[in-house]
């Protein structure tokens, strides 16, 4: 993954990232619940997962889920449909007037591969959006990732590279990229 950082578990670091996301987890859960017209209550929930005043224009339907919120950043006129999952510990920066799909995952951190590694480290990197992308429904964008302006991702695409700019991306398919080397020891 390209522009990767990791971060070592059991750490302060990775213990305030796990507290972040525990309140960030309440905030979800009390943002769902609400009705859809407490206009005033969402941006005031909203403001507090994100950690800073959202955009007049920028509309989110719920559900939506976010794990750590302080890594998002919003455009004018973003339209983020149901269901949608935003994993922003690595970065999530959409552009101008972007819309997203119902059940889109944003997912901008996981862990290193290779088994000896997996649970020692958090990886990181950040997903870019540009300005009028649309995003089809249930696609999946991977940590690392940038989708060029004017773009559309397919209904369940899994973006796992860049996307030019004014292109249509599609598919899902399982390719095998290398075998990884058993664990030295068994956990």
């Amino acid at each position: 993954m390209r522009n990767e950082e990791r971060i070592r578990t059991r750490t302060p670091e990775s213990r305030a990232f796990a507290q972040r996301v525990q309140l960030v987890m309440n905030l979800t859960s009390r943002l769902n619940v609400l009705p859809f017209d407490d206009l005033d209550a969402r941006r005031t929930l909203f403001t507090e997962i994100f950690g800073r005043p959202i955009p007049d224009s920028l509309s989110i339907l719920s559900p939506f889920y976010c794990d750590y919120g302080l890594g998002a950043s919003f455009g004018e006129r973003v339209f983020i449909n149901q269901g949608c999952f935003f994993l922003d510990y690595g970065g999530i920066t959409i552009g101008d007037r972007v819309l997203i799909g119902p059940r889109v995952t944003l997912s901008t951190a996981g862990h290193p591969v290779e088994l000896d590694e997996r649970y020692d480290f958090i990886t990181r990197a950040p997903i870019v959006i540009e300005d009028d992308v649309w995003i089809g429904a249930a696609a999946t964008v991977t940590p690392g990732v940038t989708i060029g302006r004017g773009s559309v991702v397919g209904a369940g695409a899994v973006v796992a590279k860049d996307v030019p700019p004014l292109s249509v991306v599609t598919a899902t398919s399982v390719v095998e990229r290398k075998r990884l080397k058993p664990a030295s020891t068994a956990t």
